[in-house]
């Protein structure tokens, strides 16, 4: 983890020190008070309902070594400071995301690190702990904790990266054009994998195309990416079916020098699955195939995986991890033992014990059209006991825009095609376009539940819920149904 004095923290993000010598130390960091240690750095970021400058004399009460502020500090915390040998440094700008981002940046150039980079509207987290997972054989590897994918997570997971560390594998989100540029600048990634371009955010980007545009920012930086021991060449990875790759391929790789491999069925891709068949938990098994060589795997090699993970739509996940990790170096047979054992995150299709005994499919953490439809999708694929019910509680998606209207009633149409035997919709405005829609489609109204939120879901559906039922949770975070997979659980 970053380990540096007051003044290289000025140094490196034109931050003005306020208070301190400039010898002060400072090791790790930390953006909640609450988490402070001996030496930390704490850094103060003003918030809608929290604003961190009023904990500052807190951090420096529990050992911070250095505090970043967006505002002057008042003579107490200049005395307690001073009290405390702690350097207070102000932010340029009053920026706080930015201050993160310089700091990680510059720590990170310090460092022999091969960053791979992953993004894409779905199953970047999939894919990302799948890399970790396959890489981590081989090297040295640290990832992006849970979802610490946007402009304050990414530079923690560069400051907190361990010393000895030889890969990082860093996931990266956005909300809007130009964010992974800014991401990209301060990690640097040598590699990367595009999972895909679909819904997600096109409420804030406005189209398809956009998304596409925003996600390939990441590819222009691989070009100048510095070396190290264990960095290939620049390449990024994308799958094949999706039909933005071309454009991403044409509009970004292409013009930057960055060479482009494809995964899954396509004329040029280095490997494929075949044989795709899910059991009755809905784990997949298949067999990957690679038509062309990498790394020290032959074309024409095939190797049949079968993954602890749920859904046929992890598929895709997979094979941008093997094809990365393959292309590093990584041994295919080491890379396929460490897949099969990883285990789904949490609140990601995660099956869990309700209070009751059924099983709950938690996929509360987010999600979009694409993902709620994968989601149905491994629902029906699984078995329900003799007895049970299969039942799909959906909520809103958020961050669709002017789309979210259409993709609601999508969602919708597309629940009600499933052989569900309750669908409970859960929601408002947005909600009532997903009801609309099922019952245009026929859904039995003795199968169909609604509730405005997730209070009232916990009250009508936690009694009712039995033993041998098999119940999927999925909406956006914002719809909160993981507190109803908390009350059903116990």
């Amino acid at each position: 983890m970053i380990e540096c004095t007051s003044s290289d923290i000025c140094s490196a993000t034109s931050a003005a020190l306020l208070s301190g010598t400039g010898d002060e130390r400072a090791r790790g960091v930390a953006i909640d008070s609450r988490k402070v240690g001996e030496g930390t750095l704490f850094v103060a970021f003003p918030g809608e309902r929290v604003d961190g400058n009023d904990y500052m004399a807190a951090a420096i009460e529990a050992g911070a070594g250095v505090v970043a502020v967006t505002r002057e500090p008042d003579a107490t915390a200049l005395e307690v400071a001073a009290a405390h040998a702690c350097a207070i440094v102000r932010c340029e700008a009053d920026d706080a995301t930015e201050f993160m981002l310089r700091l990680a940046g510059w720590w990170r150039e310090r460092h022999d690190w091969c960053v791979v980079g992953v993004t894409g509207s779905v199953g970047k987290t999939t894919t990302k702990d799948m890399l970790a997972a396959s890489l981590g054989t081989t090297w040295r590897t640290h990832a992006t904790a849970g979802n610490f994918n946007n402009l304050i997570g990414v530079p923690i997971t560069l400051l907190e990266a361990p010393e000895d560390a030889q890969v990082l594998v860093v996931e990266m989100g956005m909300n809007h054009p130009h964010e992974i540029d800014r991401l990209a600048t301060a990690a640097r990634p040598r590699v990367a994998a595009i999972t895909n371009v679909g819904t997600s955010h096109i409420g804030l980007l406005g189209s398809r195309e956009n998304i596409a545009r925003a996600k390939g920012e990441i590819v222009a930086p691989l070009a100048s990416a510095p070396a190290s021991t264990v960095a290939p060449a620049p390449r990024v990875v994308m799958t094949a079916e999706n039909d933005y790759t071309a454009f991403i391929a044409e509009h970004f790789a292409k013009p930057a020098g960055v060479p482009v491999t494809l995964v899954g069925v396509g004329e040029s891709s280095a490997l494929h699955a075949e044989n795709v068949a899910l059991d009755d938990e809905a784990h997949p098994s298949l067999d990957v195939v690679f038509d062309q060589e990498l790394g020290s795997v032959t074309a024409g090699t095939r190797v049949r995986v079968t993954l602890s993970l749920t859904g046929a739509q992890v598929v895709p996940d997979l094979l941008l991890a093997l094809g990365l990790a393959c292309g590093m170096g990584v041994e295919l047979d080491a890379a396929i033992e460490a897949l099969e054992k990883l285990a789904p995150t949490h609140m990601r299709q995660e099956v869990v014990r309700a209070a009751c005994g059924c099983r709950v499919i938690d996929d509360s953490y987010n999600a979009s059209p694409d993902s709620t439809a994968a989601a149905l999708n491994a629902l029906c694929s699984m078995q329900v006991a003799p007895g049970g019910r299969r039942v799909a509680i959906l909520g809103e998606i958020g961050e669709l825009g002017a789309e979210e209207e259409r993709l609601h009633e999508l969602v919708g149409a597309y629940a009600a095609a499933k052989p569900l035997d309750l669908l409970v919709i859960v929601g408002t405005q947005r909600a009532n376009h997903m009801e609309s829609a099922a019952r245009l489609m026929g859904f039995s109204e003795d199968k169909l539940v609604r509730v405005a939120d997730v209070e009232e879901l916990t009250r009508v559906m936690g009694p009712v819920l039995e033993k041998d039922d098999l119940v999927l949770v999925k909406a956006s975070r914002a719809a909160y149904l993981d507190r109803f997979v908390k009350a059903v659980m116990g």
